[in-house]
Formats: C-alpha cells, structure tokens, sequence
C-alpha cells in the first residue's frame, strides 16, 4: 500500500477520465443498446464483453508505448481511421437494412446465438476506433510516468478494464429489459434508421476527420 500510495492521485484520475467517458455514448456503447434491444441479454452481454476486451487491449498498448507511436505516425492513424470508418459503415448498411424490413423482428425467439461473432464484433468496433488509441494515451499520461513500476501499471490496466467491463454491461443490462424490448419492438424501424444514421455520421467524422 506505501507503493502504492504515491501513484494513487494519478490512477484515480484515470479511471476518473474512464468513468466519464461511459457517459460519453460512440459507437461501442450504440452498438450494445441496439444489439441488447434487437437480439437479447445474452448477445449485448457478449458485445459489450468483446468491447471491454478492445479496452483492455488498448491499455496494453498504450503503457507499451504503441498508441504513442500511432499518435505521432500520420499514416498510422489514417489506415486506422479508414478501417473504423469502413467498418462503422458496414454497421450502418445492417441497421438500414434491418430498418427497411416490413416484418417486426421477434427479439426473444433469436435461434442459436453465436456469442462469440457478437463479441468478435465488440472488439472490431473498439480496436478500430482511433479516439480510443487518443484517449489511452491520456490515461496512460496521466495515470503513469518515466519510472511507473510494473504493478501500476497492471492496476491500472486492471482495474480499467473492470471499470470498462461494468459500464458496458450496465448498458447491455438496462437495454435488455422487458421494458427496453417492448419500446424498441414498437419503434424498431425508427430506431434501427436512427442508429444506422448514427454509424454513418460517426463514419464521416471519423473518415474526415484531422489527426
């Protein structure tokens, strides 16, 4: 505990920093809360335990240095935005297209859920997001330094990995609900556009967008 005392500040405003960013809705938190309302508990569930997995993954790299590297490397972080972009797209083509169909999608009766491809999906839409690259090299500036021992740095991946795993499956929990199933099956056509709408907007910033 003397160890880890003086780190403490900084780790705690980098969870901080983690925290609030649950409360800051992009594509992996959409993509749980219309795939929790659409498919079901378990297939969120399994969404947003592949996406606390891309977290974990970006912490990795970030205390590693590697995300430091993407940063300063334009060309790095242009395949890496380009990537996103396709990939959110591709996430937009199915939300319209399941918008477009005329017969109500029946959330509860999903035959042979694959968890796994959900999960899969989870990491795609994590790792392919480059703000997350950005936004682990500020928790990585913030929580450690030059001479961060090993441990701080495990606790820190840690623990933000729980504090991830936690927030995404909140969501996929409270979008799950009976409540949250009988909203969206009444509004599904209107909800599956928005959130499509939503992938090819965020797909436009992210292509677009300066590094």
């Amino acid at each position: 505990m003397t160890d880890l005392a003086p780190h403490l500040p900084g780790l705690l405003v980098a969870w901080g920093m983690l925290c609030l960013g649950l409360f800051s809705p992009g594509p992996n938190i959409l993509a749980i809360i219309g795939t929790s309302m659409e498919r079901g508990r378990p297939q969120g569930l399994a969404l947003a335990a592949g996406v606390s997995v891309g977290t974990l993954l970006w912490g990795v790299l970030a205390v590693t240095g590697f995300t430091a590297v993407l940063t300063l490397w334009a060309g790095a972080m242009t395949v890496l935005k380009l990537a996103g972009a396709a990939y959110l797209l591709w996430l937009a083509y199915g939300a319209f297209r399941s918008a477009a169909q005329t017969v109500e999608v029946n959330t509860r009766t999903v035959d042979a859920p694959n968890l796994r491809a959900y999960g899969l999906r989870g990491l795609m839409v994590q790792m392919t997001n480059p703000k997350a690259a950005i936004f682990w090299v500020a928790i990585a500036a913030v929580g450690t330094g030059p001479d961060t021992p090993v441990f701080i740095l495990v606790t820190l991946i840690g623990v933000s990995f729980l504090i991830s795993l936690a927030g995404h499956v909140v969501y996929a929990l409270a979008f799950s609900t009976r409540a949250a199933v009988a909203l969206y099956a009444r509004g599904r056509r209107a909800a599956q556009a928005t959130i499509g709408t939503f992938f090819t907007y965020a797909a436009y910033r992210l292509a677009t967008e300066r590094t």
